[in-house]
């Protein structure tokens, strides 16, 4: 069990991220955007670190949202409602992107525009594999998520591929690397979307954040 979520905490996120869960809209420029009239927190990181099969994961739907073998396929910033309450937000992939130079460049802009005119953005969930840690490419995603001055948390995915020691050291190897940036939230998360292991805490962290 959570050390830092009680049992009726993690029992509620659960009970929140069974509810229906819809893909409502991809937009490719920063006016398609949905009102800011619900809360939302996004999901950001390096192409095909994972971000289509976490929140797959996380809301019990293997096909919702589409993931790809092929890195830098998410070109719009796709959304996705669940219980009418709260919005998901899957962000282009960044680092290596299979698509022209110019093209890539756009919708990384774009995720970047996002990240800084969103009112009602909560937190943005940086995930990073926990088998390679933080590259190059992630520290200009921290840099400009703390120039944005938007909440983020590390969460290290594909935890199976490693042993628990090796994932244990991965996340305070993480957590000692954003210490010390102004918008980095102190915890750091692991996850696999394989097995389940680490979604129970992170719904409750995600709902944390979305409500509390």
């Amino acid at each position: 069990m959570s050390e830092v979520f009680d049992a009726a905490e993690i029992e509620a996120a659960r009970v929140l991220f069974a509810r229906p869960c819809d893909f409502l809209m991809g937009a490719a420029k920063i006016d398609q955007l949905p009102p800011p009239d619900l809360p939302e927190v996004a999901f950001a990181g390096r192409s095909n670190v994972g971000k289509s099969s976490l929140i797959n994961a996380l809301v019990g739907r293997h096909g919702l949202a589409r993931s790809s073998s092929e890195p830098g396929r998410t070109r719009e910033v796709n959304f996705f409602l669940l219980d009418e309450r709260l919005r998901l937000a899957d962000l282009p992939g960044y680092g290596f992107a299979k698509a022209p130079r110019g093209e890539a460049r756009r919708f990384q802009n774009l995720a970047r525009d996002y990240l800084r005119g969103r009112p009602n953005l909560r937190r943005v969930y940086l995930l990073i594999d926990a088998r390679h840690g933080l590259k190059g490419s992630d520290a200009e995603a921290l840099d400009a998520l703390d120039r944005a001055a938007v909440s983020y948390q590390i969460v290290l995915t594909k935890a199976d591929k490693l042993k628990p020691a090796a994932v244990g050291a991965g996340a305070v190897a993480a957590a000692a690397a954003v210490a010390r940036r102004p918008a980095a939230f102190p915890r750091t998360a692991a996850v696999s979307a394989v097995t389940g292991e680490g979604l129970p805490e992170l719904r409750a962290e995600i709902a944390a954040a979305a409500f509390g």
